[in-house]
């Protein structure tokens, strides 16, 4: 009962403000502090500082890294710097995921970056899934309004028990309601925070047409500027913890402001090329969530049809270790 009263008081916290102000408030957290390695062999490099890390594609591996906790609800984010040059088939993902724990009815939210041939601007993806609704993909895709490879931009996931709220340099560019009618489809169980780079050529680049090409590798991106503020959850017992008052910072809500909104409108008219409530090849009739905007679906109309791809499983395979513990394999510099 205390733990069940630990969490009411923690979600009610949700009711707070969100501005770029408390954002900034958010406490940074060292890498070893707060992750693991995943996968990649010496492709992750911890920076001397332990803040900064380095994820890292070429001809043998990706790589990625994992939160040594799992959460259910709270606010993660990183500012992330993308490979410049030749990137098609290149993909970065920062995402929650439970596949580690429910491999048959995984949860998942995303960050996909999709890289593009030269000349051409990465991509970002977001999707969600809930209970293994794998079969209906809920995908979005934005162009940038600003150049990823040049400096470091700040990529944020709001997940509370009603929203979940994607975050461009503090600006809503998307927000997903919980519905009654969506049921299981709305995460729900808790998830681990995952940073990975990976091949993507069948897919994420005009539909597989451009691949990676190594004779530009290695492929590097950066992240930095790390948070992690949630509820952890007991990995055995599946159980929040929020102790010793750990939450009662949390400012955040899952209401997003006029002011953002406006802004948040505005850059999906002018950034947004697709979205699953306008597909009909693939969805005859739209999810139950969806509001159908008659101009919105004119407008993308425009753009060619979009292929996509999921997270390898095996990048979903963290094991949560001890924060004090270093990872064999994982470089510094």
């Amino acid at each position: 009962m205390e733990s069940l009263a630990q969490f009411l008081v923690f979600m009610s916290l949700f009711t707070g403000l969100v501005s770029g102000f408390a954002l900034q408030k958010l406490p940074l957290i060292q890498f070893e502090e707060g992750y693991t390695h995943l996968f990649g062999d010496q492709n992750l490099i911890v920076h001397r500082d332990g803040k900064s890390v380095r994820l890292i594609l070429d001809e043998r591996t990706g790589s990625g890294f994992v939160s040594n906790d799992i959460y259910l609800h709270g606010f993660f984010s990183s500012s992330i710097k993308l490979p410049a040059d030749y990137s098609a088939g290149v993909v970065i993902a920062f995402y929650l995921s439970n596949g580690d724990i429910y491999e048959k009815n995984h949860d998942e939210i995303d960050f996909e970056f999709l890289g593009n041939i030269r000349g051409k601007e990465w991509r970002i993806q977001t999707n969600i899934y809930g209970n293994g609704s794998t079969h209906l993909g809920r995908e979005e895709r934005y162009n940038l309004w600003f150049d990823p490879t040049e400096d470091f931009h700040q990529y944020s996931i709001l997940w509370s028990l009603s929203h979940i709220i994607f975050y461009v340099d503090n600006i809503p560019i998307r927000e997903v309601k919980r519905t009654a009618s969506m049921g299981g489809d709305f995460p729900a169980k808790p998830m681990s925070l995952y940073a990975t780079i990976w091949d993507g050529s069948k897919w994420a680049t005009n539909g597989g047409k451009y691949g990676v090409n190594y004779k530009f590798a290695p492929y590097v991106a950066q992240f930095t500027n790390m948070i992690l503020h949630g509820c952890a959850v007991d990995p055995i017992e599946k159980v929040p913890s929020c102790q010793d008052g750990g939450e009662e910072d949390l400012r955040l809500t899952s209401e997003i402001t006029e002011s953002q909104r406006k802004k948040m409108d505005s850059l999906r008219r002018k950034h947004m090329t697709y979205s699953y409530c306008y597909d009909r090849t693939r969805y005859k009739v739209a999810l139950p969530e969806c509001v159908v905007n008659k101009e919105e679906a004119k407008r993308l109309r425009v753009y060619d049809p979009v292929t996509f791809g999921g997270i390898p499983h095996r990048h979903r395979h963290g094991k949560h270790r001890s924060k004090s513990r270093r990872v064999d394999g994982t470089e510094s510099i």
